[in-house]
């Protein structure tokens, strides 16, 4: 009896092992006939977002193959390697592309994309992705809203530390009423992306190979 049920158990455990590797199989399938299609559509998404915030005037080089990576910085808010992109008027710098993150959106991770002329003025902003609630955060998209146009033109210079807050918090931005947490994460990221830029603007702009990371000194 004992025999029978060890024996069972036994095959029980092969047919587990056998659809799990299955299983793992066609996922991993999957994965490698989806990645370069999914990475292709996310690349699509993210020009075309890219050309809402860099206006064609500002640039003649080739935006998207002008790249290098940048190192990991608390200013930028990820834990990995960022590209940048570069647009340079006849061979001079004009204005960069930076990806930073804001950390505390109320639905997680907010993914931004903010377009820095030379000067330090803010080109555009635009959310790539996020989680925030239906609703309540859906006047971050500039599908939804016009609310992200509110960081156009600004700067370091023209605003101090203290404006970069909703009004509500004692600063110059507006927010839509209950619902303060994520514009509060999107200014923020925003404005650490600014310190960044003034930090690193010279790396940044620097002609190095394309892909390469750029290293920086780490901030204090």
């Amino acid at each position: 009896m004992r025999r029978t049920m060890a024996k069972a158990a036994f095959h029980t455990a092969l047919n587990l092992l056998f659809f799990a590797l299955i299983g793992t199989g066609l996922l991993a399938l999957t994965y490698n006939l989806t990645h370069d299609t999914i990475k292709l559509s996310e690349e699509k998404e993210k020009l075309k977002l890219i050309s809402q915030v860099v206006p064609a005037s500002a640039y003649n080089n080739d935006l998207m193959k002008d790249i290098a990576q940048l190192e990991v910085d608390e200013l930028l808010g990820g834990d990995e390697l960022t590209t940048v992109y570069r647009g340079r008027l006849d061979n001079k710098a004009s204005i960069a592309v930076l990806q930073a993150i804001a950390p505390d959106g109320y639905g997680g991770r907010i993914n931004l994309i903010v377009a820095i002329h030379q000067d330090g003025k803010i080109g555009g902003v635009r959310v790539a992705s996020h989680m925030e609630t239906p609703g309540l955060g859906d006047y971050i998209e500039i599908s939804k809203n016009t609310w992200i146009n509110i960081f156009a033109g600004n700067s370091l210079e023209n605003q101090r530390d203290m404006d970069w807050k909703v009004k509500k918090d004692g600063g110059v931005y507006d927010y839509m009423a209950g619902a303060t947490i994520t514009p509060r994460a999107v200014i923020k990221a925003v404005h650490k992306a600014l310190q960044y830029f003034a930090l690193h603007r010279e790396e940044i702009f620097a002609q190095t190979v394309t892909g390469t990371p750029i290293q920086q000194e780490k901030n204090k």
